[in-house]
């Protein structure tokens, strides 16, 4: 893994920390391939030494932002909360590889009415995506990660396409469309 040290608000890393930094985030060479970076950031602000670790790689990104009065504390903090990313993010991937097994159906477009009453405003934005099968609690995950009130998907176990979305109580609900 190829490791950037950049050094922000007139904090200076010794040579001796930048080692200790490029050995340690050399243990989670184990979770990605050659191609991965990871960019840390050290700066100073105030009292307070803040470390900011970005790893990008196979269209992944995991990053962990620490604050503390030692930057050498900073560094015990912050791969923790890399490696749990990384841990269950590889962990869904899996689930994703499994779900991916599951046939691919081809569903035919929605019919709209042409005519709406006049008092609804115009369609403002249009999207189109690809529906990839996916787990309900993939689509959970993701409601959170986009920060939507509703997610499309398909859903792996059944095959059907579902909308989870979030109520006003902030518990989820799921609709599993018959057509």
């Amino acid at each position: 893994m190829k490791v950037e040290i950049l050094e922000r608000n007139n904090y200076k890393a010794s040579q001796r920390l930048k080692k200790i930094i490029e050995d340690k985030i050399s243990k989670l060479d184990k979770y990605f391939d050659k191609d991965t970076s990871a960019k840390v950031i050290c700066s100073k602000s105030g009292k307070q030494e803040k470390l900011e670790i970005t790893i990008k790689g196979a269209g992944l990104l995991y990053r962990s932002e620490v604050m503390s009065d030692n930057m050498y504390n900073n560094i015990d903090y912050a791969l923790p909360k890399l490696e749990k990313q990384i841990v269950r993010n590889s962990e869904k991937l899996k689930e994703k590889k499994k779900s991916r097994k599951v046939k691919e159906m081809v569903t035919e477009p929605f019919e709209f009415l042409e005519e709406e009453p006049e008092e609804l405003p115009a369609i403002f934005k249009k999207k189109t995506f690809e529906l990839d099968p996916m787990l309900v609690d993939d689509a959970r995950y993701a409601i959170d990660r986009l920060g939507h009130d509703f997610y499309v998907f398909l859903n792996a176990e059944t095959g059907k396409i579902n909308v989870i979305y979030r109520r006003r109580d902030n518990k989820f609900g799921l609709i599993d469309l018959i057509y």
